[in-house]
Formats: C-alpha cells, sequence, structure tokens
C-alpha cells in the first residue's frame, strides 16, 4: 500500500514539475533513515540526561559534522548548478531562545521533535497522530502570536561563515562538537550502544532493519546537503505543520487577511497555493511513508489504540507546545539545530542551548504523566 501511494504521488508530482517531484523520493529515503535506526532526538537527550547514555547524542554530533563539510562550500559560493542557494540563519533573539525552551519541554512531553513526529507516525503510533494534530494547530497559534514576540530584543541573524569566513567557521564549530563530545564523556557519559553495525549485519537489514545509527546519521547529513542542492534552502519541517492548520481552518471560515503573519509574501503564496507545491510538505509526506514503508517492511504495523489519559493529555499539552516553540524560534530540532548549525548560523547555537534546558525541565515533568524515563 504504502508503495502503491508513494508511486502515485511521485507520478503526480512530476507532471505537476519542479521541485517537489525531485525532493519527494528524499523525503520518502529519510522516513526509511529515521525509522529504522529509530533516530530520534528526544529519546536521545533523554537517555542522555537520566541514564549518561550518549550513543545518539554523538550520533547527532557526527551527522552535524558531515553536514558542515558538505554545506561549507556550496554555501560559501552561493550557488551550485546555476540556481542560488542559502542557509538556514535566522535571527538570535529573547523570542527565538524562549521558543526553543518551550519546544525542548514539548518534546519530553510528546516523546518526540519535529522529525521524530513524523516518523513515528509514519510508523503507526495513534499517540503521536494526537501529537501531530497538535503540532499543527500550536504552529498555527504561534504565527498569530509572533509579531508580539518579535518585539523582545535580539540581535538580528549571524552568520558565522560571513563573519568569520567560511574555513575558519567551519574550523570552529567542527571543535565546538569535539569540546561537546569531550565534555559529555568527562561528566560520565558512555555508550549504551554501539554506533557501528552490530556484529551480523546483513544486506538484508538494509530492507528489513534495524540500521546502525552511524549510517542513518550520515545518510541524513547527505540528504540534508541534496535538499539544500536541490530546494536551495535546508531541510525544514514545522513550516508545514502551520501551513497544513492554516488551510484547514481556511476551510471552515478563517479569513487570513486579519493575521499579518499570513498577508503578503511567502505565506500567502502558500496558502493559496495546492500543499503539494509545498516543498516542506511534499518532503513530510515522503518521511511518513517512508516511515509506513520501513514498519511494513520490518512486520512492525501494529497500532495500539489504548492511550492513558494522563499520556494523552501530555500529548496535547506536548503538542501545543511544540507548535508553539517552533513558530518562535524559527524551527524545530531540524531546521534550527541541524540545518541552521550546518549553515553556521549562531542562532542554531543558541536554539540548542536553550531546547536542552528544555528537555531537562521535560524531563522533570514525564512522571506526573505516566511517562517513564
Amino acid at each position: 500500500m504504502a508503495f502503491v501511494v508513494a508511486v502515485a504521488i511521485e507520478i503526480y508530482l512530476l507532471r505537476q514539475g519542479g521541485n517537489p517531484a525531485a525532493l519527494f523520493p528524499v523525503g520518502l529515503a529519510m522516513g526509511l533513515a529515521l525509522y529504522h535506526a529509530a533516530f530520534g532526538f528526544t529519546a536521545a537527550y533523554r537517555n542522555a540526561i537520566v541514564k549518561r547514555d550518549i550513543t545518539g547524542v554523538c550520533a547527532q554530533l557526527i551527522m552535524l559534522g558531515v553536514a558542515m563539510v558538505l554545506f561549507a562550500p556550496v554555501l560559501a559560493n552561493g550557488e551550485i548548478f546555476g540556481h542560488a542557494v542559502s542557509g538556514a540563519v535566522a535571527p538570535v533573539s529573547v523570542s527565538m531562545a524562549l521558543g526553543a525552551l518551550v519546544f525542548g519541554i514539548g518534546m519530553q512531553m510528546a516523546g518526540g521533535c519535529g522529525s521524530g513526529t513524523l516518523f513515528t507516525v509514519g510508523g503507526g503510533n495513534i499517540r503521536m497522530g494526537v501529537v501531530l494534530l497538535f503540532f499543527c494547530i500550536g504552529g498555527f497559534w504561534g504565527s498569530l502570536d509572533l509579531h508580539l514576540w518579535q518585539q523582545l530584543p535580539g540581535i538580528g541573524a549571524v552568520s558565522l561563515g560571513r563573519e568569520l569566513g567560511w574555513g575558519w567557521a567551519l574550523a570552529l564549530q567542527l571543535a565546538l562538537l569535539i569540546a561537546i563530545y569531550r565534555a559529555l564523556k568527562s561528566l560520565g557519559g558512555s555508550h549504551g550502544a554501539r554506533l557501528w553495525p552490530e556484529p551480523g549485519f546483513r544486506l538484508g537489514n538494509l530492507i528489513q532493519g534495524p540500521w546502525p545509527l552511524l549510517l542513518s546519521a550520515l545518510l541524513l547529513a547527505f540528504f540534508n546537503w541534496l535538499t539544500l542542492v536541490i530546494a536551495g534552502h535546508p531541510w525544514s519541517v514545522t513550516w508545514a505543520f502551520t501551513l497544513w492548520a492554516a488551510k484547514g481552518l481556511v476551510l471552515v471560515g478563517w479569513d487570513p487577511m486579519t493575521s499579518g503573519f499570513w498577508t503578503g509574501g511567502f505565506q500567502e503564496r502558500a496558502l493559496n497555493r495546492s500543499v503539494f507545491m509545498d516543498v516542506t510538505s511534499v518532503m513530510n509526506f515522503g518521511i511518513i511513508i517512508g516511515a509506513f514503508l520501513a514498519a511494513s517492511l520490518a512486520g512492525k504495523m501494529a497500532p495500539s489504540r489504548r492511550i492513558p489519559v494522563r499520556s494523552l493529555v501530555a500529548a496535547v499539552l506536548g503538542g501545543l507546545m511544540l507548535g508553539y516553540g517552533a513558530r518562535l524560534g524559527y524551527g524545530c530540532n531540524i531546521g534550527a539545530f541541524f540545518s541552521g548549525t550546518a549553515s553556521t548560523s549562531l542562532h542554531g547555537w543558541v536554539w540548542i542551548a536553550s531546547a536542552v534546558a528544555g528537555n531537562i525541565i521535560g524531563v522533570k515533568v514525564r512522571p506526573f504523566f505516566h511517562l517513564q524515563n
């Protein structure tokens, strides 16, 4: 079923023309890589905080380092294959940091992040479907309030590549990743699982899984670079959630002209076009379907419909916090952190510092909702 749906969508996109047709398969591949390695940010941070298991965090550090090396020459040149490219560079501000903090708390309450929500929904997790719904609602809510939050102090967008030169910026960021790893080790961090392939890993594992974290980390770095090359900008996730909610509300009578965020520019154009013309939406569809395909191949499509009340409340609140925080923070763990730091944007580093603080708070809140740490 997943394969048939994927083929049908790709045929439709090819008939429409443009970047979505090229990026939908990238999304499918991302879904496979995320699901087969269970490559999430939320559990990785929780394991590091509670168990001092830094395996997942190390996989992220490797992914970031590879992406930085791939991004630097393309962004330094400003174009590739005859078309312009730009990094995920956003303003550094109090509201951005607060948004990342709220997002971090929401990660632990919801049990997922931007990419994590997509691949777990694709894998058949009903609870994460609730998270996704309220993720969309929270993102739309944040879009209506964004102009108020943007009045708080900030220093504007800062690209380390432009300020220091791309060579120096790359060296600085790679050194920072190494320093983070050494700091985690000195604080007692250890590896609870292997980054490398387990003994007995065979070609059949590529189809049915599981995949080693290192394989998915390298693939996700490459897929983000491929997105940059094709779309002209790096991978992002949460903008699409905000757009989906806005489109749904238009259908029930909401007037976009009542919001400055949705009046004029990119947002208004996206709202007036088919969702299949939005690159982020198409890639998100690809991730969900790719994860569904991966779960089917692994024989793990057995969703549980029983959700405890407190867990359901946490899903609703967590989803709202994820959406609202992502809108204030100019993205999530993908658009702000992964793509931001790979683009040498200072806001990516500020985002992750704030989000980690939020995750620490979220871990402490989880037991109230009967969520295990």
